[in-house]
This record gives structure tokens, sequence and C-alpha cells, in this order.
């Protein structure tokens, strides 16, 4: 048979020449025992195809000649080795065993019996081994030595394991770290990476294409015995060191499973050995043909002469460990310069803060490495106080450093604050302090601590999946709470809990990617890229729950919104699917309707691990970001006063959730945070979430906001901030845990900053790749939460794969029935709309009058204040003067709205009063709330009064802050949440409601058509032109009618206190739940010719939404005057008519009849029919007004009017011309409009 030089190949194989040996004997007995591309290697080397037979017997040839007399296994194991017996350590004699000295192990207890003498064959391996020992007697090697410090490697080694241990498990070993060192420093001096060949008969140096870095692998025999083998981790230049790892990984995983190939065994360019690994520190290898060099790593130790030095006065020295290098290098193609060039190269990258980063950034360690530096001396600050100042910049700053970003995307552009404050060079300390022992002040519950464990302590509290923020804090006691729940750390969740956590990610996902699936191009704006919302939005309802509260109250926008009301909620499958196919329920039955993804929903919490439960509701909201957030605290805070459970009550919880975008951009996030603690709107605290997916539609954070965090704003309000990675769904439940608890132990507003991302575009059918290419090309790369956390649950052994995807296909069979059921069921399609004007029953019949007594009750309950209390002087007069007409009559407007308020209170209404200035009112005509000026101290007398009579009822009046938009809609969400009390809102001038316009238009207008969302708030508008300009004149009235339809509002401008007593009355007692707009007066709140006398309030039973002219037709519809000399009727609303009545008396004119429209909406159109009827001879009616032609009713009446009552006379309008302003702002040209207009109207 002809050999093949297989064997002999060592340029290829190198080492492993002696495997290629035993496989090709292998192959020898029976070609098919080993791979195929051994035999295809064997043959193409010129083996014979049928070479089992013929060999076999040569082989049982040369055995029968090799036998020794003895067999070799007799006294050898099967590697060649002698037979070890069992160990007996040699007593000496005459000792007692009981007098033993107690040794510790030692190696003297490892000698055994003397091998017995003799020779044996070297065989197998030992044979090829021994071989090229011998060839490598021909290579002329040199060896370089250097000695490396690796403190640094340690203490970077071990921030990178306990990162990987935290989060996806793993770890890497002391060799990963120098291995991949070595590849870099061969990329620096390619001269290390060659070898020496003769090549027709000429000595040549061949350079490698790529770095092939051969490892060591101990590699198990069939017989059980182990042998050396030298893998290749291939192309290793190409890879980073993550990747370097996993290839490292992936051939040690492969030889311990005995799936090594030939591939692996050939090629390699450089070797790389440990002896260390068994202590040796210097060890000088043996080349092998076909190598150039071959890189020995010894042990890592300190120097000899420190062995019996404590580890103390080794931290105290600043005496670190060393590992020495060496380089045994085949002198015939490298030179010992290079050789030490390269070492000393290795030595640099060990230290060097690139190399570190590069190696961090790699792993996904968020962290910044640790720094090589010189050990600096304890001179000047001391170094105790230096820590101290560490701990303190982490408390403050360590969030700069959390790994919060599950993307590690930096937003060009955004401003990226410098962190060095958290630098251990920054405070005068180094890597050598880590071991010494320093005053810590009681940090984590100690007085002294190692900095080591200071440093470990500070990055698990501050710099993990959570960013805190809580050193703006003013109050000690929230910091030392904030504090202490922080460096506890976050504790590790139960297997249980981690399912349960699994659980409600894998809900969120399979929800978005079923509907992706079932409803094809349908806007959903789905939560993917953000799922942990949902175990984040569990964790806080579950923490209320057991904290035994009544309910939480959830606002959001549309993103999520869907999956919230399924998951969170507990919205029924049924109806989600159903309004996907156009089906409504509810509310939405006879309005507009509204898309689904607006829609709110009340469910029910049942703790999983607790025994509490707890309402859940989420609030409607309409497209405008951010709108709903007034209203939640607004709802929020009325359940809460309903509850009635003291100051401290505060048992519902508003959760409110933010975009990124919006919580930046839109005022009313400020507006209504600025709420959060005065008196008349807190609620106790609300838990805020900015959901942030690091993009608003198509715009960056760059082009969205001025700060570094989208939630900056919220450290201005004294709040703390919690910013979390979404991808870590552990991390996100405790944040929810502590913000709710943080939320009921200080009553305050708390914020998370959920840093997760949008994996689509806005919506479905959008592409964001066009205008973030960036971010979406790491996004379309980047896993699923479920994906990654369930990833992390099995590599740190919290989870098996079944359970994991028996979790995942549970919930979406559930979900497939559901949709099924639905499909088969055809009920419920909507039909045509029939709109909400008789959705709720009309108020009929309602007295809302008071008795005389009454009136005095509440005169003297205003009057006379608690003993001791001491009126203002000028209050003192107004306090005299409402008591006197509260029996005499002439009740001004003021008075009046105070006696319908005290009137409700007193039959047991909460009655609620909020606005710029309402406790005084901004013309000095309310004095709601006198203080006495010597203290400050403040009297509510209808309060006072309301609170004997024991019914509940209760008269609660509030300074708003300067704010109309979020003061509107905190008071259009109290009205929804009490729907029984009487709500108002004040403007300091009506025109002010423009800022709050979108409340307005989507909540006051439209709520109960799109949502059925019941409101009866009152909204008090100061109007009047009395020449105070465009901004102070009118309250827009056109706006609001143009706004109404189907009866969705009343809309109201009273002419008298009484009829604005009884409008107020009726709004309250009445059975319909629609809100009320009321155009108040200015001048006419001091104008004696409109006070009402006590007679309005007990004898008239009604508010009215026409009077007729008193000179002709008294309140009860009698004709007291000459009503056919009457021509021309005048139909005005509120303070117009004592202008106009003025005149008509000054001039004497008989044949004008003055008809006041004190309900503008729903048009009274059966009353004026009727005030029309009483002057059979009237031919034209003159709609008067003070605003201009395109302004006011008139633009409103003028379309609606004539077709309500056809057969009423000629109508015209007097008014001033249209205008794009409201009103002249020059005092003396309003004087000239004035007159011109009260002339014009009786100009016939």
């Amino acid at each position: 048979m002809r050999r093949i030089p297989a064997v002999s190949n060592s340029s290829i194989f190198g080492p492993n020449a002696w495997l290629i040996d035993e496989q090709f004997q292998q192959y020898s007995k029976d070609p098919n025992s080993v791979d195929k591309e051994w035999r295809d290697y064997f043959e193409a080397n010129g083996a014979p195809k049928n070479a089992a037979s013929a060999p076999a017997a040569a082989a049982q040839s040369s055995a029968k000649k090799s036998t020794p007399a003895k067999p070799a296994a007799d006294s050898a194991t099967p590697n060649g080795a002698p037979a070890a017996k069992p160990a007996k350590v040699a007593e000496k004699p005459g000792k007692d065993s009981d007098s033993k000295k107690n040794y510790p192990d030692s190696p003297l207890d490892r000698i055994g019996e003397a091998p017995e003498a003799g020779e044996r064959q070297l065989k197998g391996m030992f044979k090829a081994i021994a071989k090229n020992m011998d060839e490598s007697l021909e290579i002329p090697t040199a060896t370089t030595v250097r000695d490396v410090p690796v403190k640094l490697m340690w203490e970077n080694r071990a921030m990178i394991n306990d990162h990987l241990k935290r989060t996806r498990g793993g770890k890497i070993s002391f060799t990963h770290i120098l291995g991949y060192a070595l590849v870099k420093a061969t990329q620096i001096h390619p001269d290390m990476n060659v070898r020496y060949e003769v090549k027709d008969g000429k000595p040549t140096v061949v350079q490698p294409e790529h770095v092939n870095l051969g490892l060591a692998i101990d590699l198990p025999q069939k017989d059980g015995s182990r042998a050396l083998v030298v893998a290749a981790v291939k192309e290793a230049e190409k890879m980073s060191f993550s990747e370097f790892v996993d290839a490292y990984q992936d051939i040690v995983n492969r030889s311990r499973q005995n799936k090594l190939t030939m591939d692996d065994f050939s090629g390699v360019t450089i070797n790389l050995t440990n002896p260390g690994g068994i202590g040796t520190r210097h060890s000088i290898a043996r080349l092998t043909k076909g190598s150039g060099a071959i890189i020995g790593v010894g042990s890592m130790d300190y120097p000899a002469e420190f062995a019996g030095t404590s580890e103390d006065r080794l931290a105290d020295m600043g005496v670190g460990r060393l590992v020495t290098l060496t380089s045994t290098y085949d002198h015939r193609v490298i030179q010992g310069a290079e050789s030490g060039e390269f070492l000393r190269t290795l030595g640099q990258l060990i230290t060097d803060d690139r190399f570190w980063d590069e190696l961090f950034e790699s792993m996904g360690v968020p962290y910044q490495p640790f720094r090589w530096a010189q050990d600096v001396p304890n001179t000047g600050v001391d170094k105790n106080t230096r820590v101290m100042q560490y701990i303190e910049a982490y408390r403050s700053r360590g969030h700069l450093l959390a790994n919060v970003n599950p993307l590690g995307w930096r937003q060009p552009g955004l401003p990226w604050p410098d962190h060095r404050d958290l630098d251990l060079k920054t405070h005068g300390l180094s890597i050598w302090d880590l071991d010494r022992t320093f005053n810590v002040g009681g940090f984590g519950g100690q007085e002294t601590m190692k900095l080591r464990d200071v440093v470990k302590r500070l990055r698990d509290a501050y710099t993990l999946k959570v960013g805190s923020e809580y050193a703006h804090i003013l109050d000690r006691d929230e910091r030392s709470w904030l504090q202490d729940r922080l460096e506890a750390g976050m504790p590790k969740p139960s297997n249980a809990e981690q399912k349960y956590i699994l659980q409600k990610v894998n809900a969120a996902e399979a929800f978005e990617n079923f509907l992706h699936t079932k409803y094809v191009g349908q806007k959903r704006f789905s939560l993917e890229g953000a799922e942990s919302l949902i175990p984040l939005m569990d964790a806080i309802v579950d923490t209320a729950a057991g904290q035994g509260l009544d309910e939480v109250v959830i606002g959001m926008p549309h993103r999520g919104r869907l999956n919230v009301l399924f998951n969170i909620v507990g919205k029924p499958l049924a109806d989600l699917f159903g309004e996907f196919d156009g089906n409504y329920k509810g509310g939405q039955l006879g309005g507009s309707g509204d898309v689904k993804y607006h829609l709110g929903s009340q469910g029910h919490h049942i703790q999983m691990f607790g025994d509490g439960e707890i309402d859940v509701s989420l609030a409607a909201n309409p497209s405008h970001l951010e709108a709903v957030d007034p209203v939640l605290e607004g709802i929020a805070r009325a359940k809460q006063d309903l509850l009635d459970k003291g100051q401290d009550g505060f048992s519902v919880v508003p959760v409110m959730l933010h975009g990124d975008s919006s919580f930046n951009g839109l005022g009313i996030v400020q507006e209504t945070i600025n709420l959060s603690q005065l008196r008349g709107y807190t609620t106790g605290g609300t838990v805020h979430i900015v959901v942030n997916n690091q993009v608003g539609f198509t715009t960056t954070p760059d082009s969205a906001r001025s700060t570094h965090y989208a939630t900056d704003l919220a450290k201005g309000f004294d709040c703390p901030v919690f910013h979390v990675n979404g991808d870590d769904p552990e991390a996100v439940v405790w944040v929810g845990q502590l913000a709710t608890e943080y939320r009921r132990k200080f009553g305050k507003d708390v914020f998370i900053d959920l840093i997760c991302y949008r994996l689509r575009g806005h919506n479905e059918a959008d592409d964001p790749s066009m205008t973030q290419p960036e971010l979406y090309s790491i996004i379309d790369d980047h896993k699923s939460v479920r994906e990654i956390y369930t990833e992390e649950l099995i590599g740190r052994g919290d989870l098996s794969e079944a359970d994991a995807e028996a979790a995942a296909r549970d919930f979406h069979d559930q979900m497939e029935s559901v949709f099924t059921e639905v499909k088969e069921s055809e009920a419920g399609a909507p039909g045509e709309q029939h709109g909400i004007t008789s959705a709720q029953e009309l108020t009929h019949g309602l007295d809302t009058s008071i008795t005389a007594e009454e009136i005095e009750e509440i005169g003297q309950a205003y009057a006379n204040g608690p003993e001791g209390f001491e009126y203002h002087k000028r209050v003192a007069r107004v306090a005299k003067e409402r008591l006197k007409t509260s029996t005499e009559g002439g009740i001004d407007w003021g008075w009046g709205e105070l006696i319908a308020f005290g009137s409700l209170a007193n039959q047991g209404k909460l009655v609620r009063l909020a606005g710029e200035d309402s406790r005084r009112g901004t013309f000095t005509q309310r004095h709601a709330i006198p203080v006495d000026p010597r203290d400050g101290s403040e009297y509510n007398p209808l309060n006072y009064l309301a609170q004997t009579k024991g019914n509940g009822g209760r008269f609660l009046i509030y300074n708003s802050a300067l704010t109309e938009y979020a003061g509107m809609g905190f008071e259009y969400g109290y009205s929804v949440g009490n729907q029984d009390a009487l709500v108002a809102w004040e403007a300091q001038f009506g025109d002010f409601a423009n800022g709050a316009q979108t409340i307005i238009d989507e909540y006051l207008s439209s709520g109960e058509a799109k949502w059925g969302q019941l409101s009866s708030l009152v909204l008090l508008l100061p109007h009047g032109y009395e020449g105070q300009g465009p901004d102070h004149s009118s309250a827009r009235i056109e706006r609001y009618l143009q706004l109404c339809a189907e009866g969705s509002m009343t809309v109201a401008q009273p002419s008298t206190p009484a009829n604005h007593f009884h409008l107020l009355r009726r709004q309250a007692l009445g059975s319909m739940k629609r809100p009320l707009v009321v155009f108040t007066p200015k001048s006419m709140l001091r104008n004696k010719a409109s006070a009402s006398a006590i007679s309005e309030f007990t004898e008239i039973k009604h508010f009215q939404s026409v009077i007729n002219d008193p000179n002709f037709v008294d309140h009860e519809g009698k004709v007291v005057g000459d009503a056919e000399k009457v021509k021309t009727i005048m139909l005005v609303s509120g303070k117009l008519y004592w202008e106009l009545a003025k005149k008509k008396e000054a001039d004497g004119r008989d044949d004008v009849a003055i008809v006041r429209l004190e309900m503008l909406h729903p048009i009274p159109f059966n009353r004026l029919a009727e005030a029309f009827k009483a002057f059979p001879n009237a031919t034209q009616v003159r709609f008067v007004q003070d605003e201009p032609a395109n302004q006011g009713p008139w633009p409103f009446y003028n379309e609606h009017l004539r077709e309500l009552i056809p057969d009423m006379p000629e109508m015209v309008r007097v008014s001033r011309r249209a205008q794009s302003s409201t009103a002249t702002g020059i005092a003396k040209v309003h004087q000239i409009e004035q007159k011109k207009l009260l002339e014009e109207a009786f100009d016939v």
C-alpha cells in the first residue's frame, strides 16, 4: 500500500498531524468510519478506495510483532501512560493514627506507589507528538517574553460578565480577550502572521491572506482519554469581538459534541496556547512545521515576592496581577525585534481605552469601561471625601450612563450632556483604589466599603436598564425614600412572576400580530416596539390594587390604545373585532360615532399575586394629542370627591400616557402638570408614562425638542423621572411598581420615560424608511421585546423553550377562537345614524324657584361670619348690602348667582366653580370667599351653610392657574366624572376661552355624539361691548352657535340675575346632561335697572328662554299694555336690552316692543312665535346685536329662524358693520358706534 503524505503535510495541519494519522488508520480499517471530507482528502492524496482488507491484515501482523511479553493493557492506560493504583500515604512507624496532626490539604497526599519499571511503545497520538517534536528540532526558534499588567482586563471582564449575567446569559474568558487582542496585534504586525516553506528548493516566506487563529482544545477521545488539538478561528481579522467570541464558542461546543471537521483543523496561521490555566507562569512552546509563531499566556497572579501579602496590603501598595506573555517564533522568517514589538502592542491593547470601548460596544455593554491609570496618591482632598463625592455624582447623574435605549441609537443633533462626573479619574480615583476601603457614610447601610463594592452598587442602582432622576427634588424625605429603594437594587422576580410578565408581553405582541394578519391595511396605530407598555401598565394597576385603592383611570393617545383596551382594561375581544368590521355599541349608536382607537371603556382588575382588586377605566379622547390630559385629571378628581375619603384619600389613580414628541411640543402638558399640586385640582399624584418611540410621525427628536430627555419638563415640577429600557420587561415592571408606590406615599406626579421604538410607520401603511433610513435599518434588524425577553429567560435558565412556545401559542389560539365567533355572527351591523336630539329626556315642569326664607338664610350666612372672623372693610359693605337685598330685593348679578349656587348646595348638590380669579370675580362682583385681612383666613359662607344641612351638599370655588385649555378641560372631566354635580368654568374674559378651543370642539360640543359621553359643564363667559377693545368685548357667540346642532348644548345670554339663577338651577336639577354656555355681563353687573326682585326668585318658577316686553306682556303671558300699537319688534340679548329699553322710554316709542332672547340655542322658536303673535300689527322684526354683522347670534338666526317660524314678520339686522376684528380699540369710536347702533335700531 502506498502511504499518502497527509500526516507529513505540516503546512496545512501543523500540530494536528497526529490526528491526521489517527484518522487515516481508522480510514484504512473502514473508509466509511470517517467523515466524507476525510475520505475525499485521503483519496485525493492517493489512498486506494478499497483500503479496508489489506491494511487491516497488516495492522494485525504489526500488532502481533509489537506485543510485549506482558500486555500493555496490564501496565498502562490506553494512551500509553502507566496505570495508576490507589494512592497510599506512608505513615511513620510507631505513631498512633489518633496522634496525627490535622494538616490542611497537602501535596504529599497525592504521592502514590511508584510505577513499575519497564518500557512501553509510544502509539497513536503520542507517537505522532514525538514525531512532531523531532521535526520541530529542525526549526530555529526564539522566544520573546513580556510581563503585562492585567488589572484593567480583570475589572473590565468582570463588568462585561455582570452585564451578560443580568441579560442574556453567558460569559467571556480571559482567553477570549487575549485572543482578540492577539488578532488585532497581528493586524498591526502582519509579519508575525507568516510561515516558512521551501518552494522549488528555495526558502520562502508565506504570507497568508487571513489571520486564522489556532486555539488549543482539549478533545475527548472515544476510549475516554483526552487529546489536545488546535482548531482555527478562520478569518478572525474580519470579526467584531462578539463575533469572535461566538466563533470561539462554536468551536468549543462542537468539540464537546465531537463535531469538529477537517476544515477546523487546517489553515492555522498563528497559535495561542494557555499554559496559565494550570498555573504555569512561563512556558516556551515548540513550533511544529507550518507554524510561524505561537503565543503563550501564562498564569495571572501577583509577583512571587508578594505571595504572602494580604489583600488589604496589596491594595494599599497598589500591587496588581501580571500575566507573562511569550512569543515563540520561527527565526528564519520572524525577527526578534518584530516579536518584541508585537508583545508590546499586545500589552498596550490590554490597557487601551479604544480597545475596551470596542469590546464593550460589540458585546452590547452600554457602560463605560474602567480606564487604565497610574495610582494617585492620597494628597490634597482626602480620598474618603472623593469617594463620597463620587457617590453623590452617581445619585444625581448616574442616569446618563444607564442602558435605557433598546436600539443603542443616539439621535444626531440632540444635546448630549457630559458625564465626566461619573469617571473615577474626575474624582482623583483610579482602578488601584478599587480594593481599598473607604468611609462611605452609611451608603448601602455600611460605614466603610471597598471602592469596588461602591462602584458595583452604584452601577447596579443607577446605570442598568433604569436611569433615575431624583436629585433635583427639594424634599429630603422624598430623595431618601427613592435613594434607599434604588440603591437596594431591583429585586429578581420569582419564576412565577417572570412567567406572568412574559405572558403579558406575549399577549401584547400576539394581539398586534393577529390584527396585522386579520385586518390587513386597517389603521390601528400598533404598539409594536413598545409591547412592554402592557406589563408596565399592568404593574401600575396591580400595585394600586394591592394598595387597596378604588380605581385607575387612564388617558392616552391612539398609539397602542386597542392593545391597552384589551389587555389592561379588559374590553371584550368580540367588541374590538366587531369595531374593525364597523359594528359599534353603546353611546355611539345614535350619534356620529368615532374611530375605534378613540373609544373609552371600563373594566376590573384582580391581582394575580395578591387579594386586591380594582376598577379600571379608559377615557375617550380625540386625535388632538394630549387634549385628554386635563380631562383625565378632572374625571379622577370628581371620582375622588364623590368617594370623599378625606384630604389624603386620593384613591383614584390617574395614569396618563404621552408620546415623546407631544409631551414636549404641546403646551397643554405643562398646563396640566402645573395643576397637579393646586388645592382645587390635585389628584394625589398622576403616574405619567411617556411612550418614547424616538420619532414623532416623521419628525426626529432633534427637530422636536431642545432638551436631552423627552421628559425634562417634569423636573421643573419637582417630580422624579425614571428612564427605562423598553426591551427589559422586568425593569419596566419594577419601575411601574416603584412609581405607583411613590405616588401613594408622597401624593405627587411621577414620570416614566419608556424608551422603545415604533416598528412600523405612523400608521400601518406608512413607510418610515423614507425619512429615517438609519434608524429603521436598526429597527429592521432588531428582535422584538418578546423574542429578547424569552431568549434572556432561556439563556439565564429561568424558562424552558417548551414553556415559552406554549405560552405564545395558547394566546393566539384564544384570539382565533373569538375571531371565528365574530365572523360567524352578522348581528350588530350599523344602520343610518339618527343623531342625539332625542337621546335624552327633555326637562319638563321643573320648578327652579326657592322660598324667600331660603334667600334670607343664605344672606344671613354670607353676612355673619364665624366667631372672630373679620371682613375686609370693602367686602363688609358688600355683605351688608347683600343681607339687605336678601329681604328687600334689588339683587344684583353676582349675588343672584351665589344664591343659585348656595340654594343648590343646600339641596345636597355638589357645586364646583373654578376659573381665573373666580373667587372674587374679575370685575370684583362675586366675593364668594371673604378673607380676614388680619391673618388671611378664609370663610366659605355657602359651603358652611350647606354642611349644616347634613345632606352632602357642598360649594367649592377655586381660583385656577392662569390657564384656559387645561382649566376648561379639567372641569369638563369633572363633569363627566360626577354627572350629578353642577360644574362651572369661568373665563376672565369670554374671548380667553379661545385658548381652550380644542376642548370646546372635541369634547364639549361633540363628546356625546362621538362617544355617548355626557357632560353638563357650565361655561361662564363674560361678554359685552363697553369699549374695552377687541380682546375684552366679544366671547365669540357665533362660534358656539356654529357648533350647535341636535340640541347638543344650551347657549344663553340672560338679561337678569334672576333668570340666570333659574338657568343655573335648571342645569343642575334637570334630567338632561348637556353643556351650558352662558354669556355673562360686565357693565350690567352693577346696573341697578337689571337687578332682580325677590319675587323673581320665588314666584317665577322656571328659566324664561324668551322674555317678552314687560310693557305689553307680563311673565305669565298676560297682555298688560296696548300690544296692537306695536309695529316693530326688537329681538335682543344681554345687556343691550337695557340700553334699548332706556332709549325707548326716553323716546316714548310705544310702537316698539323689545323681546329678549335669553336662550340662543336650542332656538326657542315656540316661545318666539308666541311672543311675535302678541303683536298682531307688527310688520318687522329687527334683530339688534352689539356684535358686527358677521359675528354674534345673527348669522345663526338668519339661517335658521325663518325656517322654524315661517309666518314670522320680516326680519332685518341692526348691528355694527362686518369686521375681521371683534370691536374697536378706541373708546371714543366705540361711543360713536354705540350711539349709531341705538339710533339705527329705532330708525323706523
